[in-house]
């Protein structure tokens, strides 16, 4: 706008038309990066045609022109302290809205006179701007003109925020038509949005267009503008963009990181402020200076100043600008009205209640911002109301055959809770919690006893409750075992004042095994009717779990701020000690730092693990999900699906019923990995058919997943489909990598290493048919040691062959170096975790072991659906005894008469804590009668024990021996075919092949080639393109697990602290806390531990 002025000499006046191109290049950079966006999530999803698109695209219409005829016609006539300041008035109807809708909802009017002082300000500093220019020159008509233009493109560019308030005039109001258009402009925003964006742009260009020619200026200068000039517009331009742009986003995440005042509001507020004195005081300094010179010998005014200020160090044009304003040393009285109207205009925003990480649709009206707008359209976009409900939260827990260690971790988690969040009263706190361990298998006959005690594993828990959680100086209250129908039930009081129940499930009373343990009693009609399913929320651990209360908050963030988030996992670190242990740390590692966070950022998370995951009460209490879930394994293929991996099948129907699955990085928890050889063979023996039948389920239901679920496109589908045809194909993929090792170091020819390296996988397939399955394992344990040390000497032969023949051109010199440069790279990006690098080699030498030899033993051992580890022996003696209610008192336990069927049950072989709203739910309490018939009626439709049907378990292990043999072939038979097919290219090198020109240590050529087989480049190609997605996915979720986690540190931080611990755990509790709580005196430590941790 300054270099379209009429003032300036930077510009000739000829060359005005592209000082002008570039004004109009500012205004629709916005609309078409809306454009884009709107179409990329139209892509997504089939958009609606709304029925009222004709009053939007007016309004569009309206603020396009108003724009256009602003910015490019009337302001470069106008001096730069009015350009900057007049932006401020296109609050005018923003502020008279506002005072609509607080007159029509009474409980908003405390912002009433602000807005109204704010609409008669920008109408005063409008009265006041027509009367210095017009009645500086009455005759002059062009002026006239100008600042006619000026005031009527500045008030029709105030319709642009009309929605922020017609939403709300709509909902206190008995018009059908305003319901009717808010409400079609929420549902049809992808298709209005793009439409809205064309018409910016035709309209942009067609007022652009007509104006150069009415102007008598010639667009031919466009394309003779000297290289000088054409430095300065693109400079000019290009701050403009790019400036605006980050602007918008920092906006955006300030907001989202709790900075709502000091880092949104006050910076725009100043913005044009700051203008304006980077502006106007340079030009008053140098007046001054320049009167000081002339030593009183003649006196000058700024006018004739412009005049002989030709070569000094000024520009002139801003002095030529200025001369038109009479009030050069003081702001005209305009300017401070309008700035004035615009703080006013925006009061709301000072006291907007916001979650953390606020949802980007729930802070701002219209999505990005205005080119030429940018603080006042960011300000006036934010919404007039961002209302917070109090949610209420239920977690919950359960546990199995843990050992010791196991179960001090799980109750060191939920003491921490406990600290954390402890017991207050009603209405002074968001969230209390009660804690329920669900106790599977927990019963065991004793010989001449009567009845069922509970096992040593209960036995065990107790202890540990008892012994090592309380101080010797406190006195653990006598608590009572009450007989339940599912087993029993102990309650503790935790020394915060919050409850701990453990519930002790029998297997002869209630069906047994983690599957029947997850189905919850949350179906339960007279408690879901009071009870908002919504904001219900389920904690889901193993038993071995170790977590921070901060894990558990940052998850909870997730599912309060994104109603279709149906469950969100955390970060989980295996822990342990040995090479197995190492090499789930860096597997682990690599599966969130990019498979996770590609499958956040461009989908859905296909997998919340069971481990450490929070569900929502109504995913969860879907019909279609819950249905399905429950039903019993009829068919061999079900075993594997629903049995195998309880886990990935639930996240499977939530994903097919359109809810979305998240993860978060910074929401962190640590469990116990499997130490030894053979544990790790069959935990993941479970998991990989598991997986598999999972993501084909999904891929086959691709159409109807696509239409359900607004997280997932067919490209991201087509993105899983390859990714599962590359887990198909490890093995022989590792067995192409074998043989070029022993190209490499026996130096002989590719095909013949090729068939050396197919013999023994081959040979371990064939046996493995025949021999038990500890024997597959010791047999894989042999080859996993002989295929490392061939890994480990091919790595060092590669390395020196790169110095030999001085070349880092050949593919495997390729494929080493990209792939280190790549994990360090992303290990730097995780400065908490940079130290798992060192595991990597640990995991490149087992590579032939964990994609070759592991993925044979799981097929072969696909038909054994056993659990693998913690097998519970078969239940000897008598039937069990029908269940009666008893009480039996247990020294240091207390009587609990009571129970709260919220979500009691719920999910049982998840660790569930139960976090209640503040209100109270004395409502939901049902007597020990009325429990025992909720319970029998629960079991009798769900839970009633599997009868043992020697015939149809005879008939299933067929029909599962069955379907591996089918499996395997498949699954082999595609790894020989690509095996096959990369043999026949190798004889056929010197016709079929990719020649590369050798390059040396330097980087030149040497005259040699390198031949590389197509269907092998274009497999690394493929595999490169797979990972550098995964790669982008990574950087745009740590940013954004950065401002989550900024965000919760400025607010979780502020939170109340117990002022007086009435107890502490023993020293055995306080030394597993690997962290502290936030306290005051340590804020400064505890942001800069944060910040490298997030």
């Amino acid at each position: 706008i300054t270099l379209a002025n009429e003032g300036t000499k930077t510009l000739q006046a000829e060359q005005k038309p592209v000082a002008l191109l570039c004004i109009g290049c500012s205004l629709i950079a916005s609309s078409v990066l809306l454009l884009q966006k709107s179409i990329w999530k139209a892509c997504y999803k089939t958009s609606k045609v709304p029925a009222t698109k004709t009053i939007v695209l007016f309004f569009e219409f309206l603020v396009s022109v108003g724009a256009a005829i602003l910015t490019i016609v009337a302001m470069p006539h106008l001096d730069i302290v009015t350009n900057v300041t007049i932006l401020n008035g296109v609050a005018v109807l923003s502020s008279l809205l506002q005072m609509i809708t607080q007159c029509t909802a009474k409980e908003r009017n405390r912002f009433l006179l602000p807005s109204i002082t704010a609409f008669l300000l920008i109408l005063l500093g409008y009265v006041l701007f027509l009367v210095l220019y017009i009645m500086k020159n009455p005759s002059d008509i062009k002026m006239a003109v100008w600042v006619g233009l000026a005031v009527g493109g500045s008030f029709l560019v105030s319709f642009n925020w009309w929605e922020n308030y017609f939403r709300l005039i709509s909902e206190n109001s008995s018009s059908v038509f305003l319901k009717d258009l808010c409400k079609d402009f929420r549902k049809c925003q992808n298709l209005l949005h793009i439409l809205s964006s064309l018409l910016r742009i035709v309209v942009t260009a067609c007022v652009l267009g007509a104006y150069v020619p009415l102007a008598k200026m010639d667009w031919s200068v466009v394309t003779s503008i000297p290289s000088r000039e054409t430095r300065i517009i693109a400079i000019t331009v290009g701050v403009q963009l790019i400036s605006s742009a980050l602007c918008h986003w920092f906006a955006v995440a300030a907001c989202k990181m709790h900075a709502l005042r000091r880092c949104f509001i006050v910076p725009l507020y100043l913005a044009s402020l700051a203008v304006m004195a980077l502006l106007v005081i340079p030009v008053i300094v140098y007046y001054q200076d320049y009167r000081i010179s002339l030593n009183g010998t003649s006196s000058i005014n700024f006018t004739s100043y412009c005049d002989v200020v030709e070569y000094n160090n000024i520009s002139v044009f801003y002095c030529k600008m200025f001369s038109v304003n009479t009030f050069i040393h003081l702001p005209p009285g305009s300017a401070v009205s309008w700035w004035l109207g615009l703080v006013l205009a925006t009061l709301h925003l000072w006291f907007l209640s916001l979650y953390r990480i606020q949802r980007t649709q729930n802070l701002f009206i219209r999505r990005l911002y205005e080119g030429g707008f940018l603080e006042q359209s960011l300000l006036l976009n934010t919404r007039f109301d961002i209302q917070i409900a109090e949610r209420p939260v239920f977690l919950c827990a359960t546990m199995w055959h843990e050992t010791y260690e196991e179960m001090m971790k799980m109750i060191v988690s939920i003491f921490r809770l406990d600290q954390y969040k402890p017991k207050k009263e009603a209405g002074t706190t968001d969230v209390s919690f009660e804690s329920h361990i669900y106790f599977d298998d927990a019963f065991r006959y004793v010989a001449g006893s009567q009845g069922r005690h509970v096992n040593e594993y209960a036995e065990m828990l107790v202890g540990i409750i008892r012994e090592n959680l309380f101080t010797k100086q406190q006195q653990v209250p006598d608590q009572t075992l009450v007989r339940t129908p599912y087993g029993g039930r102990v309650v503790v009081t935790l020394p915060h004042g919050n409850s701990l129940v453990v519930h002790f499930k029998d297997r002869q009373l209630i069906r047994h095994k983690k599957r029947w343990s997850q189905v919850g009693l949350i179906c339960c009609d007279q408690v879901l009717q009071k009870i908002e399913k919504n904001n219900t929320y389920i904690l889901a651990l193993d038993g071995d779990t170790d977590f921070q209360p901060v894990a558990v908050m940052l998850l909870i963030d997730r599912l309060k701020l994104y109603p279709l988030v149906g469950a969100a996992c955390g970060r989980i670190h295996p822990t342990g000690s040995g090479p197995m242990v190492w090499y789930q740390k860096f597997e682990y590692a690599v599966g969130h730092w990019l498979h996770k966070t590609a499958e956040h950022v461009f989908g859905c998370v296909l997998c919340s693990p069971g481990c450490f995951s929070l569900f929502r009460g109504a995913a969860l209490m879907d019909d279609n999900v819950m249905k399905k879930y429950t039903i019993k394994a009829s068919r061999a293929q079900h075993y594997i699906q629903y049995d195998q991996g309880e886990d990935r099948w639930l996240c499977t129907l939530l994903l097919k019923q359109g809810w979305r699955v998240e993860y978060n990085a910074a929401s962190d928890a640590y469990t116990n990995a499997p130490e030894e050889f053979k544990e790790f063979y069959n935990q993941r023996r479970r998991w990989a058919p598991s997986t598999m039948a999972n993501v084909m389920d999904l891929l086959g239901c691709s159409n109807m997943i696509v239409k359900r679920n607004t997280s997932m496109s067919r490209l991201y589908m087509l993105y899983q489909l390859f990714s599962l045809a590359s887990s198909i194909l490890s093995p022989s993929t590792v067995v192409l990598m074998i043989a070029g090792s022993l190209t490499v170091l026996l130096d002989i020819h590719p095909n013949g290493a090729l068939i050396i390296a197919v013999i023994p996988p081959a040979i371990f397939l064939g046996i493995s048919f025949k021999i038990k399955s500890d024997t597959q394992i010791l047999i894989a344990g042999i080859m996993s040691t002989i295929y490392a040390f061939l890994m480990m000497i091919s790595a060092l032969v590669i390395v020196g062959n790169m110095v030999k023949q001085q070349t880092i051109l050949t593919p495997s010199s390729i494929f080493i170096i990209a792939l280190a440069c790549f994990y360090l790279v992303t290990a730097l990006l995780h400065p908490q975790e940079v130290g798992l690098v060192v595991f990597g080699l640990l995991y490149i030498i087992c590579i032939p072991s964990a994609y070759l030899l592991l993925a044979i033993y799981c097929m072969v051992n696909m038909n054994n659906v056993s659990w693998g580890t913690r097998e519970t022996l078969p239940v000897g003696g008598a039937p069990a005894p029908a269940a009666r209610l008893q009480h039996t008192t247990i020294p240091g336990m207390y009587m609990f008469e009571e129970i709260q069927l919220s979500l009691l049950v719920v999910l049982t072989n998840l660790h569930i804590y139960m976090l209640s709203h503040t209100e109270p739910v004395a409502d939901f309490c049902f007597s020990l009668q009325e429990e025992e018939k909720f319970f029998r009626q629960l079991t009798k439709q769900y839970l009633e024990p599997l009868e043992e049907n020697k015939k149809k378990q005879e008939e299933m292990t067929d029909n599962l021996r069955e379907l591996r043999n089918k499996m395997v072939f498949i699954y082999f038979l595609c790894n020989a075919l690509w095996l096959t097919a990369t043999f026949s290219l190798q004889l056929s090198s010197s016709t079929l092949s990719i020649k590369v020109p050798k390059l040396d240590s330097n980087l030149q050529a040497t005259g040699e080639h390198i031949y590389i087989d197509p269907v092998g480049f274009m497999f690394i190609l493929s595999f490169a393109l797979l990972v550098v997605i995964q790669f982008f996915g990574m950087l745009y979720h740590r940013i954004y697990t950065l401002i989550h986690y900024v965000a919760f540190l400025d607010t979780e931080s502020k939170y109340d602290t117990p002022q007086q611990k009435t107890e502490e755990v023993s020293t055995t509790t306080t030394s597993l806390l690997p962290l502290p709580l936030l306290e005051e005196n340590t804020s400064f430590h505890f942001y800069f531990t944060v910040f490298w941790h997030a």
